[in-house]
């Protein structure tokens, strides 16, 4: 797989967070494991309401698009970018699962987790993880994702809840025909123009 290396998307989300103020105070675990878990639920409600990002399969080039382009009169160019993301991705099941994945990749900047697990043969497990997805509806493979740290809990470590949570979640999108590692791309460089804690509280 010609993708961006785990480990460096995993770098790449701790340092965004960091520069949004993410980890301006020390939190547990669990404060961002239910985040990504709030994540996951606002995937369920996308897809309960059938939202699935409007992007040609074959030439998602939203920076090439007019208003990237600054040919859109209406629009400053600057913010071209953040526009056409939210008229495409925005509240999308693509978007929510890249977010899931996006924020466990930041808590295992975080905590120092090396993704070498899913480097190792990640072709074959995220194979494996959509395979699993077959016999399951949405909800089913959502909720499974949910629950790995409280079932690993005490049998593997918690390095391995993280690694194995973004191996699943890959295997789903894998089984929706979804392009994960290009929507972390996009929603990683929509969440590089927000404000400082993305104008949230936690």
């Amino acid at each position: 797989m010609s993708k961006m290396n785990l480990n460096e998307l995993r770098d790449k989300a701790y340092k965004t967070a960091c520069e949004h103020g993410v980890h301006d105070q020390e939190l547990s675990n669990n404060h961002f494991l239910c985040l990504v878990i709030s994540e996951l639920m606002e995937a369920v409600e996308a897809d309960r309401k059938g939202r699935r990002a409007n992007v040609d399969r074959y030439n998602k080039k939203i920076a090439n698009s007019r208003i990237c382009q600054g040919l859109d009169s209406d629009i400053p160019k600057e913010r071209g970018y953040e526009v056409a993301y939210n008229e495409t991705i925005k509240g999308s099941i693509e978007e929510e699962l890249a977010d899931a994945v996006i924020r466990l990749l930041d808590l295992a900047g975080l905590r120092g987790i090396s993704l070498e697990l899913a480097n190792g043969d990640i072709d074959d497990c995220i194979e494996d993880m959509a395979e699993a997805c077959k016999g399951e509806s949405f909800t089913e493979s959502i909720y499974s994702i949910s629950t790995l740290p409280v079932i690993y809990d005490g049998i593997f470590d918690f390095s391995t809840a993280v690694n194995d949570m973004i191996l699943s979640i890959f295997g789903l999108a894998k089984h929706l025909d979804v392009d994960l590692f290009w929507h972390i791309e996009q929603k990683m460089k929509y969440n590089e123009l927000r404000e400082k804690m993305h104008g949230k509280k936690y």
